[in-house]
């Protein structure tokens, strides 16, 4: 048993602003890392891929051969904006980490779906499990929004564990 407790596990957790995603980093912390020096979490954030918007009358050949509504300082804005967005989620998941003594914490941006996010960097980091929150959308958002829990839990080869956030009293769907 001496063996298993030293081995190195690397533990990838999928971050992003909601409240499911906090609650499965700090479910994770409480149950899953040992406080073992070999353990490795990483934290990941995807950031969402920018939509690319023509326009709608046509004229946008001539006048905007790129085929994009927005102008280069509104799309530098977004950037900018994603940029910080993950930046904040980033400097929170960090600090619900602070209390592990002895884990080595790693962060990862990149861009992408984060379904395939997700499932690349489980896949090239040879993570020992993927730990990542469930949204709990019903059956028509997720038809129609589509669940990267499910698509990761379907596409990963190492262990997936989703943590649902319990539910609380007066809670509407």
């Amino acid at each position: 048993m001496a063996d298993a407790a030293a081995k190195e596990r690397k533990i990838l957790v999928a971050v992003d602003e909601s409240e499911e995603s906090s609650y499965a980093l700090s479910w994770c912390i409480k149950n899953i890392i040992t406080g073992n020096s070999n353990d490795t979490l990483i934290l990941l954030y995807s950031i969402p891929p920018r939509a690319v918007y023509s326009t709608l009358d046509g004229t946008g050949e001539k006048d905007h051969p790129e085929g994009y509504l927005f102008s280069s300082d509104i799309l530098a804005t977004m950037e900018r904006y994603s940029s910080e967005v993950a930046q904040c989620v980033m400097e929170k998941a960090k600090r619900a980490c602070e209390a592990l003594n002895g884990v080595k914490v790693e962060t990862i941006v990149e861009h992408g779906d984060a379904r395939d996010v997700i499932c690349q960097a489980a896949e090239k980091l040879h993570v020992d499990m993927l730990v990542m929150g469930s949204h709990g959308y019903g059956v028509i958002k997720r038809a129609f929004l589509g669940s990267v829990s499910n698509h990761c839990a379907q596409n990963v080869k190492c262990p997936v564990l989703i943590v649902k956030k319990p539910k609380t009293e007066g809670r509407s769907k």
